[in-house]
């Protein structure tokens, strides 16, 4: 195997006999396939989008089979030959459309052990491998193009599952994946690389108006961190949809329903909040789920990434259920909704049901809710406040949280900056400083929290509203920096959207992405003046001078 797509890769190079995720060498061969099959796809897909049609069937398949190759989803190599099947048949479908294919479309349903068999032998090649690219620069573009194209297409992803698409989204997707079978200019793959921003802008844009049309807009509200006496079922991941039915069919059960990791933010919609059994949040960041998990007790619903593998230990596997394009060996699954309907979670509330209530590992409140919406209802206090100097200047620490050491780099940020500095943040990064008594300026909490790493767009919609409030004619005269942590691809698509805005100097951690050759880095300083993170001393001394 070879994988870089993490920021825990090994060395900051790449996972070769085993990811440090814990993803085995097949299962990440097989995600190599399915991506290789996802650009077939894209192929003549875009050819038809020359032509004036997108093929949204096709688009559906390619966002979910980009998603499911996302860090910590996918871990099932079953279900993984079964999407690499329906791949196979949607490529052909798409190329017959686009008049290159004579003949039938073949029929993979009937696959035998040995039709399976040569998939995995596929799989195995050195064609599919992120490695047959052999130029480094070369390879490095087109993996960075792939990689942010797998967060848009999770985001993407969301907002579809709620009615809301745009075939711009889609095009583009068929357009990089195509992309990188060809021999391309490096001017061209980076004019690629930035559209990426483009669009993963045009698509976090999509995902916030699906959410808050949906559910409200998140409010300041003070989220429960303790645990209740009843039985509990703990979800995690990002899907709102999930949640909204979830609660509808656990209200009366006796069950009580608890956040987890990236669905925290769920705590700040209006929607969810008439739920009598939504008691709050348990615990914290995804790689903290193991004895969390535990200690729950309860039943557990995965509903996107950030699933770990269980340790020789845990004893939770009988009570774990996953969704959507989440999946692991021993899990329940919980089927997609039929048309018009909605998932069936009885299964999962009946298991809860026999379950003893959660341990408390933590008690008190945490506040949230300062998503775009909210913060410019206060603008008028927010700009007061700079102006009179009581706030000097803004940090944004979006992003990812990890298991490495080297994390507590942002907890230390967050713990010596000024007392007159505010913390901007969205995603699990939260977790390294959401729980610190920091204070507040004049009511106005230090660390603002808009929500999951997709909501890093609210972030984006406030500082350009105080940039046409301030009158400046560049979002980089505004006193904010840039400390982003990264983990996986849904950041790398958040870090191309920042750049598409126009940001400079951000400072990302705790190390540059391994999928970066020296000199496709060398670019991103040269345009951007992206940077690695420093000394915790060092990197508060230069952000507060405006560096």
């Amino acid at each position: 195997m070879f994988c870089f797509q993490c920021q825990e890769t090994a060395k900051n190079t790449g996972c070769t006999v085993k990811g440090v995720c814990g993803k085995p060498e097949e299962t990440a061969d097989l995600q190599d396939l399915l991506i290789h099959v996802c650009k077939g796809i894209g192929v003549y897909g875009e050819k038809l989008k020359e032509a004036g049609t997108v093929d949204r069937n096709a688009a559906h398949f390619i966002a979910k089979a980009l998603f499911t190759t996302i860090t910590n989803v996918a871990w099932d190599d079953d279900v993984l030959i079964e999407r690499i099947k329906e791949g196979l048949k949607i490529r052909d479908a798409v190329k017959a459309r686009a008049g290159a294919l004579s003949g039938p479309v073949p029929d993979c349903a009937a696959w035998s052990a040995a039709d399976k068999q040569a998939v995995i032998d596929k799989a195995l090649s050195d064609e599919v491998r992120i490695t047959a690219t052999r130029n480094e620069d070369v390879r490095s573009l087109r993996e960075l193009l792939i990689i942010g194209c797998k967060g848009i297409a999770a985001y993407a992803d969301h907002a579809a599952i709620l009615g809301y698409e745009k075939d711009e989204i889609h095009g583009f997707l068929m357009e990089a994946l195509a992309s990188t079978t060809k021999d391309l200019s490096v001017d061209e793959m980076v004019g690629l690389v930035l559209k990426a921003g483009d669009i993963a802008v045009t698509t976090m844009a999509l995902l916030d108006e699906a959410n808050t049309a949906t559910y409200g807009h998140p409010e300041i509200s003070q989220v429960n961190i303790g645990a209740g006496k009843n039985p509990g079922i703990l979800i995690s991941g990002h899907d709102l949809k999930d949640m909204a039915e979830l609660l509808a069919q656990t209200e009366g059960t006796g069950v009580d329903v608890y956040t987890h990791g990236e669905m925290l933010p769920a705590n700040y919609y209006p929607a969810f909040k008439k739920y009598k059994h939504f008691v709050g949040n348990y615990g914290g960041s995804w790689w903290r789920q193991n004895p969390e998990f535990e200690s729950f007790n309860g039943a557990i619903l995965l509903t996107t990434n950030c699933l770990v593998p269980l340790k020789k230990d845990n004893t939770y596997l009988d009570r774990l259920f996953t969704t959507g394009v989440v999946n692991y060996v021993g899990a329940a699954h919980i089927p997609d909704r039929p048309e018009g309907g909605a998932k069936d979670f009885s299964a999962l509330i009946a298991r809860a049901k026999r379950c003893a209530p959660p341990t408390e590992i933590e008690s008190g409140a945490i506040v949230g809710g300062f998503a775009h919406n909210q913060v410019l209802a206060l603008a008028d206090k927010v700009v007061d406040a700079v102006k009179s100097g009581a706030i000097k200047r803004f940090v944004v620490m979006a992003g990812c949280d990890g298991r490495q050491k080297s994390r507590a780099y942002y907890t230390e940020v967050a713990e010596n900056l000024p007392k007159d500095t505010v913390i901007l943040t969205a995603g699990c990064a939260k977790y390294r400083y959401n729980k610190l008594a920091l204070g507040d300026i004049g009511g106005i909490p230090r660390v603002l929290d808009a929500g999951q790493c997709n909501d890093s767009y609210s972030l984006a919609v406030i500082a350009l509203k105080l940039k046409e409030v301030f009158g400046l004619s560049d979002i980089n005269e505004l006193p904010i920096s840039y400390d982003i942590a990264w983990y996986e691809q849904k950041a790398v698509a958040v870090l191309l959207a920042l750049l598409a805005l126009g940001v400079k100097g951000i400072r990302l951690g705790p190390t540059l992405p391994g999928f970066l050759s020296p000199n496709v880095a060398q670019v991103l300083v040269d345009k951007f003046n992206i940077k690695p993170i420093g000394t915790v001393d060092d990197d508060i001394a230069a952000m507060m001078a405006g560096n």
